[in-house]
């Protein structure tokens, strides 16, 4: 990911827009990859993870945190992305329609066709969706 991309992800996770993720935007977070974490779990990783010693995890730290994960981390990092792009959650494909409204909502303006277009560069088995795996392959082109 480059730096465009992980300040659409903070954007999306800072519900509240404090510049800050808070250990129950933590849990929002988790649960949006399928992992639960108590609010207690959640406060002692956002100790371990934020250089702020109040235990908020500002955008610097989140990109050293996604910049030093595993592969595994990494593949759940997208899987986190890829769901904020989905048609319908967990049907697991990212249609035009589902692309154009998440680019709306991060503040860039693009028809349905502009979006087939975006979609067919990475569409690698032409069914007019980009799916998890393609989404990835995208990802690591970028």
């Amino acid at each position: 990911m480059n730096k465009q991309q992980y300040k659409r992800v903070f954007t999306h996770l800072d519900q509240n827009g404090d510049g800050k993720l808070s250990p129950p935007e933590l849990q929002v977070c988790m649960g949006k990859i399928g992992e639960e974490l108590s609010l207690e779990e959640a406060e002692m990783v956002a100790e371990l993870m934020a250089s702020d010693g109040v235990g908020l995890l500002s955008f610097d730290d989140l990109v050293k945190v996604v910049e030093s994960a595993n592969e595994d981390e990494k593949v759940n990092d997208l899987k986190m992305a890829f769901k904020m792009y989905e048609e319908v959650e967990g049907c697991g494909c990212i249609t035009p329609k589902s692309l154009r409204r998440m680019l709306s909502r991060l503040g860039e303006s693009r028809t349905v066709k502009e979006c087939e277009l975006m979609i067919a560069k990475f569409d690698l088995d032409g069914n007019g969706v980009v799916d998890f795996d393609e989404f990835h392959h995208m990802m690591a082109c970028s």
